[in-house]
């Protein structure tokens, strides 16, 4: 129960900060991308620091990027498949799931998750 109670109470704050952050901001469009994705990082990192130690932490931000990277792959294949092919949606992003995929993999089989 205390596990949940941190959880909510950090990811509430961390949350709130980047709310305020992102309405500081111009484009307003900047207060939904940093009101969700970094604040629930920052409070899963945060809250795992505690529960399993800093080379735990570690291994786990490198895979955040590692997501992260494959976001901005998956992102620039649905847009070439969309503008440039002329796909519709669903077989656009279910090819660029693939890529997705084989980049997150690729780059944790690669790397691995310790830093």
């Amino acid at each position: 129960m205390t596990e949940y109670l941190l959880r909510f109470v950090a990811g509430g704050l961390i949350v709130s900060a980047f709310a305020i952050l992102g309405d500081m901001l111009r484009p307003k469009s900047f207060a939904g991308l940093l009101g969700a994705a970094p604040s629930v990082a920052l409070a899963t990192l945060s809250i795992a620091v505690v529960q399993h130690g800093p080379r735990y932490v570690a291994a786990e931000s490198w895979t955040m990027i590692y997501g992260a990277i494959a976001l901005a792959c998956y992102s620039l294949a649905v847009c070439h498949l969309l503008m440039r092919f002329h796909l519709a949606a669903l077989p656009a992003t279910v090819v660029a799931f693939i890529v997705w995929l084989v980049v997150a993999f690729g780059l944790l089989a690669g790397f691995g998750g310790v830093a």
